[in-house]
Protein backbone atom coordinates (compact mmCIF):
# COMPACT_ATOMS: atom_id res chain seq x y z
CA UNK A 1 0.00 0.00 0.00
CA UNK A 2 1.42 3.35 -0.98
CA UNK A 3 2.05 5.69 1.92
CA UNK A 4 0.13 8.95 1.77
CA UNK A 5 2.17 12.11 1.64
CA UNK A 6 1.89 14.14 4.83
CA UNK A 7 2.84 17.73 5.31
CA UNK A 8 6.31 18.17 6.71
CA UNK A 9 9.20 20.53 6.59
CA UNK A 10 10.76 18.32 3.92
CA UNK A 11 8.09 19.38 1.40
CA UNK A 12 9.97 22.65 1.03
CA UNK A 13 13.28 22.81 -0.77
CA UNK A 14 16.26 24.65 0.75
CA UNK A 15 17.05 26.66 -2.36
CA UNK A 16 17.51 30.18 -0.95
CA UNK A 17 21.02 31.54 -0.50
CA UNK A 18 22.24 34.30 1.83
CA UNK A 19 21.89 36.96 -0.88
CA UNK A 20 18.29 35.86 -1.48
CA UNK A 21 17.52 35.99 2.26
CA UNK A 22 18.99 39.49 2.72
CA UNK A 23 17.27 40.89 -0.34
CA UNK A 24 13.96 39.17 0.49
CA UNK A 25 13.94 40.96 3.81
CA UNK A 26 14.97 44.30 2.28
CA UNK A 27 12.41 43.80 -0.48
CA UNK A 28 9.65 43.20 2.04
CA UNK A 29 10.56 46.37 3.96
CA UNK A 30 11.33 48.90 1.22
CA UNK A 31 7.81 49.27 -0.11
CA UNK A 32 4.47 50.89 0.60
CA UNK A 33 5.29 51.99 4.15
CA UNK A 34 8.40 53.95 3.19
CA UNK A 35 7.22 55.25 -0.18
CA UNK A 36 3.71 56.36 0.87
CA UNK A 37 3.23 56.26 4.67
CA UNK A 38 6.18 58.59 5.23
CA UNK A 39 4.14 61.41 3.72
CA UNK A 40 1.34 60.76 6.22
CA UNK A 41 3.82 60.70 9.12
CA UNK A 42 5.46 64.00 8.05
CA UNK A 43 2.04 65.68 7.80
CA UNK A 44 1.11 64.40 11.28
CA UNK A 45 4.30 64.83 13.34
CA UNK A 46 6.38 67.36 11.41
CA UNK A 47 9.93 66.86 10.12
CA UNK A 48 11.76 66.47 13.43
CA UNK A 49 8.99 64.28 14.84
CA UNK A 50 9.20 62.00 11.79
CA UNK A 51 12.95 61.56 12.23
CA UNK A 52 12.49 60.79 15.93
CA UNK A 53 9.68 58.31 15.18
CA UNK A 54 11.83 56.47 12.63
CA UNK A 55 14.80 56.36 15.03
CA UNK A 56 12.58 54.75 17.67
CA UNK A 57 11.23 52.39 14.99
CA UNK A 58 14.79 51.40 14.03
CA UNK A 59 15.54 50.57 17.68
CA UNK A 60 12.40 48.41 17.88
CA UNK A 61 13.37 46.58 14.68
CA UNK A 62 16.85 45.85 16.03
CA UNK A 63 15.45 44.54 19.33
CA UNK A 64 12.93 42.28 17.60
CA UNK A 65 15.40 41.02 15.01
CA UNK A 66 18.07 39.93 17.49
CA UNK A 67 15.38 38.11 19.49
CA UNK A 68 14.17 36.43 16.30
CA UNK A 69 17.75 35.65 15.30
CA UNK A 70 18.40 33.58 18.41
CA UNK A 71 15.15 31.66 17.95
CA UNK A 72 15.50 31.10 14.19
CA UNK A 73 19.13 29.93 14.32
CA UNK A 74 18.26 27.47 17.10
CA UNK A 75 15.08 26.30 15.31
CA UNK A 76 14.97 27.19 11.57
CA UNK A 77 11.39 26.44 10.52
CA UNK A 78 9.01 27.73 7.86
CA UNK A 79 6.28 29.74 9.56
CA UNK A 80 8.62 30.24 12.49
CA UNK A 81 6.78 32.82 14.62
CA UNK A 82 3.70 30.86 15.47
CA UNK A 83 5.72 27.69 16.09
CA UNK A 84 7.83 29.54 18.68
CA UNK A 85 4.77 31.18 20.25
CA UNK A 86 2.96 27.84 20.48
CA UNK A 87 6.00 26.16 22.03
CA UNK A 88 7.01 28.84 24.53
CA UNK A 89 3.82 30.82 25.23
CA UNK A 90 0.76 28.64 24.53
CA UNK A 91 -0.73 26.70 21.60
CA UNK A 92 -3.63 29.18 21.39
CA UNK A 93 -1.17 32.08 21.21
CA UNK A 94 0.74 30.34 18.44
CA UNK A 95 -2.47 29.83 16.50
CA UNK A 96 -3.42 33.50 16.96
CA UNK A 97 0.05 34.75 15.96
CA UNK A 98 -0.10 32.75 12.75
CA UNK A 99 -3.43 34.29 11.78
CA UNK A 100 -2.21 37.76 12.77
CA UNK A 101 0.80 37.43 10.52
CA UNK A 102 -1.37 36.14 7.72
CA UNK A 103 -3.58 39.20 8.28
CA UNK A 104 -0.49 41.45 8.29
CA UNK A 105 0.59 40.49 4.82
CA UNK A 106 -2.79 39.85 3.29
CA UNK A 107 -3.97 43.34 4.25
CA UNK A 108 -0.55 44.80 3.35
CA UNK A 109 -0.98 43.16 -0.04
CA UNK A 110 -4.20 45.13 -0.40
CA UNK A 111 -2.60 48.44 0.58
CA UNK A 112 0.41 47.75 -1.68
CA UNK A 113 -1.76 47.12 -4.71
CA UNK A 114 -3.78 50.26 -3.92
CA UNK A 115 -0.50 52.23 -3.76
CA UNK A 116 0.54 50.71 -7.10
CA UNK A 117 -2.74 51.99 -8.52
CA UNK A 118 -1.86 55.48 -7.22
CA UNK A 119 1.47 55.22 -9.07
CA UNK A 120 -0.25 54.32 -12.33
CA UNK A 121 -2.67 57.23 -11.95
CA UNK A 122 0.35 59.55 -12.10
CA UNK A 123 0.60 58.65 -15.82
CA UNK A 124 -3.03 57.71 -16.46
CA UNK A 125 -5.07 60.05 -14.22
CA UNK A 126 -8.43 59.10 -15.78
CA UNK A 127 -8.12 55.33 -15.20
CA UNK A 128 -9.57 53.90 -11.95
CA UNK A 129 -7.26 52.51 -9.27
CA UNK A 130 -9.16 49.20 -9.12
CA UNK A 131 -8.30 48.37 -12.74
CA UNK A 132 -4.57 48.52 -12.02
CA UNK A 133 -5.11 46.53 -8.83
CA UNK A 134 -6.65 43.73 -10.86
CA UNK A 135 -3.76 43.67 -13.34
CA UNK A 136 -1.14 43.57 -10.57
CA UNK A 137 -3.08 40.91 -8.63
CA UNK A 138 -2.73 38.54 -11.55
CA UNK A 139 0.96 39.33 -12.10
CA UNK A 140 1.95 38.83 -8.43
CA UNK A 141 -0.02 35.60 -8.20
CA UNK A 142 1.68 34.12 -11.26
CA UNK A 143 5.14 35.07 -9.99
CA UNK A 144 4.52 33.22 -6.71
CA UNK A 145 3.29 29.92 -8.11
CA UNK A 146 6.16 29.27 -10.54
CA UNK A 147 8.87 28.21 -8.05
CA UNK A 148 10.53 29.36 -4.83
CA UNK A 149 13.90 29.82 -6.55
CA UNK A 150 12.30 31.86 -9.36
CA UNK A 151 10.49 33.95 -6.76
CA UNK A 152 13.68 34.48 -4.72
CA UNK A 153 15.77 35.38 -7.78
CA UNK A 154 13.14 37.82 -9.00
CA UNK A 155 12.92 39.38 -5.54
CA UNK A 156 16.71 39.67 -5.40
CA UNK A 157 16.84 41.81 -8.55
CA UNK A 158 13.75 43.81 -7.59
CA UNK A 159 15.46 44.63 -4.30
CA UNK A 160 18.72 45.61 -6.02
CA UNK A 161 16.74 48.19 -8.02
CA UNK A 162 15.18 49.51 -4.81
CA UNK A 163 18.49 49.80 -2.98
CA UNK A 164 20.13 51.64 -5.88
CA UNK A 165 17.09 53.94 -6.08
CA UNK A 166 17.22 54.77 -2.37
CA UNK A 167 20.94 55.60 -2.59
CA UNK A 168 20.35 57.77 -5.68
CA UNK A 169 17.46 59.52 -3.95
CA UNK A 170 19.56 60.34 -0.89
CA UNK A 171 22.41 61.72 -3.04
CA UNK A 172 20.19 63.76 -5.42
CA UNK A 173 17.92 64.94 -2.60
CA UNK A 174 20.89 66.11 -0.55
CA UNK A 175 22.17 67.95 -3.64
CA UNK A 176 18.83 69.76 -3.96
CA UNK A 177 18.76 70.57 -0.24
CA UNK A 178 22.06 72.43 -0.39
CA UNK A 179 21.72 74.03 -3.83
CA UNK A 180 23.95 71.77 -5.93
CA UNK A 181 20.86 70.81 -7.97
CA UNK A 182 18.45 73.71 -8.77
CA UNK A 183 14.79 73.70 -7.80
CA UNK A 184 12.39 73.60 -10.75
CA UNK A 185 10.61 76.85 -9.84
CA UNK A 186 13.88 78.71 -9.33
CA UNK A 187 13.40 79.05 -5.58
CA UNK A 188 16.35 78.95 -3.20
CA UNK A 189 17.62 75.66 -1.82
CA UNK A 190 15.65 74.82 1.34
CA UNK A 191 18.68 73.58 3.28
CA UNK A 192 17.48 72.51 6.72
CA UNK A 193 14.76 75.15 6.97
CA UNK A 194 11.81 72.77 6.55
CA UNK A 195 13.04 70.67 9.47
CA UNK A 196 12.18 73.45 11.90
CA UNK A 197 9.85 75.73 9.86
CA UNK A 198 6.80 74.58 11.83
CA UNK A 199 8.74 74.16 15.07
CA UNK A 200 10.59 71.09 16.29
CA UNK A 201 7.40 69.31 17.35
CA UNK A 202 4.51 71.46 16.02
CA UNK A 203 1.81 69.23 17.54
CA UNK A 204 3.74 68.05 20.59
CA UNK A 205 4.95 64.52 21.34
CA UNK A 206 1.58 62.73 21.13
CA UNK A 207 1.62 62.46 17.29
CA UNK A 208 4.90 60.52 17.54
CA UNK A 209 3.14 57.94 19.68
CA UNK A 210 0.14 58.00 17.33
CA UNK A 211 2.28 57.24 14.27
CA UNK A 212 4.52 54.54 15.77
CA UNK A 213 2.39 51.75 14.30
CA UNK A 214 2.66 53.43 10.89
CA UNK A 215 6.44 53.55 11.37
CA UNK A 216 6.51 49.90 12.43
CA UNK A 217 4.39 49.06 9.38
CA UNK A 218 7.06 50.77 7.26
CA UNK A 219 9.71 48.54 8.89
CA UNK A 220 7.59 45.36 8.66
CA UNK A 221 9.13 42.72 6.45
CA UNK A 222 12.43 42.36 8.30
CA UNK A 223 10.92 39.35 10.06
CA UNK A 224 10.59 37.56 6.70
CA UNK A 225 14.04 36.18 7.51
CA UNK A 226 12.38 33.96 10.10
CA UNK A 227 9.68 32.83 7.66
CA UNK A 228 12.23 31.87 4.99
CA UNK A 229 14.58 30.07 7.41
CA UNK A 230 13.09 26.69 6.51
CA UNK A 231 13.88 27.20 2.81
CA UNK A 232 17.42 28.55 3.25
CA UNK A 233 20.73 26.76 2.71
CA UNK A 234 22.84 26.53 5.90
CA UNK A 235 20.49 28.63 8.07
CA UNK A 236 22.96 28.66 11.02
CA UNK A 237 25.38 30.72 8.91
CA UNK A 238 22.92 32.57 6.69
CA UNK A 239 20.51 33.91 9.33
CA UNK A 240 22.96 35.85 11.57
CA UNK A 241 24.61 37.44 8.52
CA UNK A 242 21.23 38.36 7.02
CA UNK A 243 20.04 39.89 10.29
CA UNK A 244 23.17 42.03 10.77
CA UNK A 245 23.27 43.32 7.20
CA UNK A 246 19.52 43.90 6.95
CA UNK A 247 19.23 45.95 10.14
CA UNK A 248 22.33 48.03 9.34
CA UNK A 249 21.15 48.81 5.81
CA UNK A 250 17.63 49.62 6.93
CA UNK A 251 18.81 52.15 9.48
CA UNK A 252 21.02 53.87 6.88
CA UNK A 253 18.42 53.78 4.11
CA UNK A 254 15.38 54.72 6.19
CA UNK A 255 16.92 57.45 8.35
CA UNK A 256 18.80 58.93 5.37
CA UNK A 257 15.71 58.86 3.19
CA UNK A 258 13.37 60.30 5.82
CA UNK A 259 15.89 63.09 6.57
CA UNK A 260 15.94 64.14 2.89
CA UNK A 261 12.13 63.89 2.56
CA UNK A 262 11.51 65.91 5.69
CA UNK A 263 13.98 68.59 4.56
CA UNK A 264 12.49 68.97 1.07
CA UNK A 265 8.73 68.65 1.73
CA UNK A 266 6.98 71.25 3.89
CA UNK A 267 4.71 69.68 6.49
CA UNK A 268 1.52 71.10 4.91
CA UNK A 269 2.30 69.56 1.48
CA UNK A 270 2.84 65.97 2.64
CA UNK A 271 0.19 63.27 2.25
CA UNK A 272 -0.41 59.78 0.86
CA UNK A 273 -2.26 60.17 -2.44
CA UNK A 274 1.02 61.02 -4.18
CA UNK A 275 4.30 59.46 -3.02
CA UNK A 276 6.53 62.00 -1.23
CA UNK A 277 9.39 60.72 -3.41
CA UNK A 278 7.57 61.80 -6.56
CA UNK A 279 6.65 65.10 -4.90
CA UNK A 280 10.33 65.78 -4.23
CA UNK A 281 11.38 65.15 -7.81
CA UNK A 282 8.60 67.29 -9.16
CA UNK A 283 10.26 70.12 -7.24
CA UNK A 284 13.76 69.36 -8.56
CA UNK A 285 14.70 70.56 -12.01
CA UNK A 286 15.87 67.19 -13.40
CA UNK A 287 13.99 66.21 -16.59
CA UNK A 288 11.81 63.10 -16.24
CA UNK A 289 13.17 62.42 -12.72
CA UNK A 290 9.65 62.21 -11.25
CA UNK A 291 8.58 59.75 -13.97
CA UNK A 292 11.64 57.57 -13.44
CA UNK A 293 11.18 57.50 -9.69
CA UNK A 294 7.47 56.82 -10.01
CA UNK A 295 8.33 53.77 -12.12
CA UNK A 296 10.93 52.55 -9.63
CA UNK A 297 8.49 53.10 -6.74
CA UNK A 298 5.92 51.06 -8.65
CA UNK A 299 8.34 48.13 -9.00
CA UNK A 300 9.32 48.48 -5.34
CA UNK A 301 5.72 48.34 -4.16
CA UNK A 302 4.99 45.32 -6.35
CA UNK A 303 8.13 43.68 -4.96
CA UNK A 304 6.84 44.21 -1.41
CA UNK A 305 3.47 42.77 -2.45
CA UNK A 306 5.31 39.81 -3.94
CA UNK A 307 7.07 39.19 -0.60
CA UNK A 308 3.77 39.61 1.23
CA UNK A 309 2.00 36.94 -0.79
CA UNK A 310 4.96 34.61 -0.21
CA UNK A 311 4.79 35.18 3.57
CA UNK A 312 1.02 34.83 3.94
CA UNK A 313 0.94 31.66 1.82
CA UNK A 314 3.70 30.05 3.91
CA UNK A 315 1.87 30.96 7.11
CA UNK A 316 -1.30 29.17 5.97
CA UNK A 317 0.84 26.17 5.00
CA UNK A 318 2.42 26.19 8.45
CA UNK A 319 -0.97 26.29 10.19
CA UNK A 320 -2.07 23.25 8.22
CA UNK A 321 1.27 21.56 8.91
CA UNK A 322 0.52 21.97 12.63
CA UNK A 323 -2.94 20.40 12.07
CA UNK A 324 -4.88 23.58 12.90
CA UNK A 325 -6.17 23.99 9.34
CA UNK A 326 -7.42 21.35 6.87
CA UNK A 327 -4.59 19.28 5.37
CA UNK A 328 -5.35 20.55 1.88
CA UNK A 329 -3.61 23.83 2.78
CA UNK A 330 -0.40 21.90 3.53
CA UNK A 331 -0.22 20.28 0.11
CA UNK A 332 2.58 21.45 -2.14
CA UNK A 333 3.11 20.73 -5.81
CA UNK A 334 6.17 18.99 -7.26
CA UNK A 335 8.04 22.31 -7.29
CA UNK A 336 7.44 22.78 -3.55
CA UNK A 337 4.80 25.53 -3.91
CA UNK A 338 1.73 25.58 -1.58
CA UNK A 339 -0.64 26.64 -4.38
CA UNK A 340 -3.91 26.52 -2.41
CA UNK A 341 -2.45 28.51 0.51
CA UNK A 342 -1.16 31.17 -1.90
CA UNK A 343 -4.49 31.31 -3.73
CA UNK A 344 -6.48 31.88 -0.54
CA UNK A 345 -3.97 34.53 0.62
CA UNK A 346 -4.56 36.39 -2.61
CA UNK A 347 -7.80 37.56 -0.95
CA UNK A 348 -5.78 40.59 0.10
CA UNK A 349 -5.66 41.61 -3.53
CA UNK A 350 -9.45 41.44 -3.70
CA UNK A 351 -9.57 43.59 -0.57
CA UNK A 352 -7.50 46.17 -2.48
CA UNK A 353 -10.02 46.16 -5.30
CA UNK A 354 -12.83 46.77 -2.82
CA UNK A 355 -11.01 49.55 -0.94
CA UNK A 356 -9.82 51.33 -4.07
CA UNK A 357 -13.35 51.52 -5.46
CA UNK A 358 -14.80 53.00 -2.25
CA UNK A 359 -12.22 55.55 -1.05
CA UNK A 360 -8.59 54.76 -1.88
CA UNK A 361 -7.01 57.67 0.00
CA UNK A 362 -8.81 57.18 3.35
CA UNK A 363 -9.05 53.38 3.23
CA UNK A 364 -5.31 53.17 2.48
CA UNK A 365 -4.43 54.62 5.91
CA UNK A 366 -6.91 52.25 7.60
CA UNK A 367 -5.49 49.21 5.77
CA UNK A 368 -1.95 50.23 6.72
CA UNK A 369 -2.99 50.68 10.37
CA UNK A 370 -4.65 47.24 10.54
CA UNK A 371 -1.59 45.62 8.96
CA UNK A 372 0.68 47.59 11.29
CA UNK A 373 -1.28 46.50 14.39
CA UNK A 374 -1.03 42.86 13.31
CA UNK A 375 2.72 42.97 12.69
CA UNK A 376 3.38 44.74 16.01
CA UNK A 377 1.35 42.02 17.77
CA UNK A 378 3.55 39.42 16.05
CA UNK A 379 6.67 41.30 17.18
CA UNK A 380 5.29 41.22 20.74
CA UNK A 381 5.09 37.43 20.50
CA UNK A 382 8.67 37.18 19.15
CA UNK A 383 10.04 39.14 22.13
CA UNK A 384 7.98 37.13 24.63
CA UNK A 385 8.93 33.79 23.00
CA UNK A 386 12.62 34.68 23.09
CA UNK A 387 12.43 35.66 26.77
CA UNK A 388 10.87 32.30 27.69
CA UNK A 389 13.12 30.29 25.32
CA UNK A 390 16.36 31.55 26.90
CA UNK A 391 15.05 30.94 30.45
CA UNK A 392 13.95 27.37 29.60
CA UNK A 393 17.19 26.64 27.76
CA UNK A 394 19.27 27.58 30.80
CA UNK A 395 16.85 25.92 33.25
CA UNK A 396 17.16 22.64 31.30
CA UNK A 397 20.94 22.69 31.84
CA UNK A 398 21.87 24.23 28.50
CA UNK A 399 24.71 26.71 28.17
CA UNK A 400 25.00 29.98 26.27
CA UNK A 401 27.85 28.47 24.25
CA UNK A 402 25.39 25.96 22.77
CA UNK A 403 23.51 28.83 21.09
CA UNK A 404 25.08 29.56 17.72
CA UNK A 405 23.58 33.07 17.80
CA UNK A 406 22.77 34.95 21.00
CA UNK A 407 20.76 38.15 21.39
CA UNK A 408 22.87 40.70 23.31
CA UNK A 409 21.86 42.33 26.62
CA UNK A 410 19.39 39.61 27.63
CA UNK A 411 16.88 40.03 29.36
CA UNK A 412 16.78 43.77 28.57
CA UNK A 413 16.46 43.13 24.82
CA UNK A 414 13.17 41.16 24.79
CA UNK A 415 11.64 43.19 27.64
CA UNK A 416 12.36 46.58 26.04
CA UNK A 417 11.23 45.31 22.62
CA UNK A 418 7.97 44.05 24.13
CA UNK A 419 7.25 47.33 25.96
CA UNK A 420 7.96 49.52 22.92
CA UNK A 421 5.69 47.38 20.72
CA UNK A 422 2.94 47.55 23.35
CA UNK A 423 3.31 51.34 23.52
CA UNK A 424 2.90 51.58 19.73
CA UNK A 425 -0.43 49.73 19.95
CA UNK A 426 -1.62 52.12 22.67
CA UNK A 427 -0.79 55.03 20.35
CA UNK A 428 -3.43 53.88 17.86
CA UNK A 429 -6.17 54.85 20.30
CA UNK A 430 -5.22 58.54 19.95
CA UNK A 431 -5.43 58.74 16.13
CA UNK A 432 -9.00 58.74 14.69
CA UNK A 433 -7.77 57.76 11.22
CA UNK A 434 -5.96 54.67 12.58
CA UNK A 435 -8.23 53.76 15.50
CA UNK A 436 -10.06 51.26 13.29
CA UNK A 437 -7.01 49.01 13.68
CA UNK A 438 -7.93 48.50 17.33
CA UNK A 439 -11.63 48.02 16.58
CA UNK A 440 -10.70 45.34 14.03
CA UNK A 441 -7.52 43.96 15.58
CA UNK A 442 -8.61 43.28 19.19
CA UNK A 443 -11.83 41.41 18.22
CA UNK A 444 -9.78 39.47 15.62
CA UNK A 445 -7.35 38.35 18.35
CA UNK A 446 -10.20 37.32 20.66
CA UNK A 447 -11.91 35.47 17.80
CA UNK A 448 -8.70 33.56 17.03
CA UNK A 449 -8.30 32.45 20.65
CA UNK A 450 -11.94 31.31 20.74
CA UNK A 451 -11.61 29.54 17.36
CA UNK A 452 -8.53 27.68 18.58
CA UNK A 453 -10.24 26.35 21.66
CA UNK A 454 -13.33 25.29 19.66
CA UNK A 455 -11.30 23.50 16.98
CA UNK A 456 -8.92 22.03 19.58
CA UNK A 457 -11.79 20.48 21.50
CA UNK A 458 -13.27 19.14 18.27
CA UNK A 459 -9.93 17.61 17.27
CA UNK A 460 -9.58 16.01 20.72
CA UNK A 461 -13.08 14.47 20.45
CA UNK A 462 -12.32 13.21 16.96
CA UNK A 463 -9.06 11.69 18.23
CA UNK A 464 -10.84 10.01 21.15
CA UNK A 465 -13.47 8.60 18.79
CA UNK A 466 -10.77 7.17 16.55
CA UNK A 467 -9.05 5.60 19.56
CA UNK A 468 -12.32 3.95 20.63
CA UNK A 469 -12.95 2.70 17.12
Amino acid sequence: MQQQETPSQENFKRTMKVRHLVMLSLGGVIGTGLFFNTGYIISTTGAAGTLLAYLIGALVVWLVMVCLGELAVAMPETGAFHVYAARYLSPATGYTVAWLYWLTWTVALGSSLTAAGFCMQYWFPTTPVWLWCLVFCIAIYLLNIVSTRFFAEGEFWFSIIKVVTIIAFIILGAGAMFGFIPMKDGSAAPGLNNLTASGWLPHGTLPILMTMVAVNFAFSGTELIGIAAGETEQPQKALPLAIRTTVARLIIFFIGTVFVLAALIPMDQAGIVKSPFVLVFEKIGIPYAADIFNFVILTAILSAANSGLYASGRMLWSLANENTLPRCFAQVNRRGIPVLAITVSMLGGLLALFSSVIAPDTVFVALSAISGFAVVAVWLSICASHYVFRRRHLAAGGSLQQLAYRAPLYPLTPILGFLLCLLACVGLAFDPSQRIALWCGIPFVLFCYAAYHVTHRRNLKAGEANDVA
